[in-house]
């Protein structure tokens, strides 16, 4: 149940990595960087909406940690 919002965040996470880097690789330095600043505000605010809902979800009992 929680596992399909964790995998989209994620999937969400990636993209703006690979959209963050077309926007370096495109810009050359010519315009303000802002459009790279945007991606990557985007991407640290999701890791941090993913580390708190895989910590609620661990308090929760929604998911378990693998035993070794």
């Amino acid at each position: 149940m929680i596992k399909l919002p964790i995998i989209i965040v994620f999937l969400v996470i990636v993209g703006s990595l690979v959209q963050g880097m077309y926007y370096l690789a495109k810009d050359n330095g010519d315009r303000d960087k802002s459009r790279l600043v945007r991606a990557l505000t985007v991407r640290i605010s999701l890791s941090f909406v993913l580390f708190f809902m895989l910590m609620v979800s661990y308090w929760a009992g929604w998911i378990q940690p693998h035993t070794i």
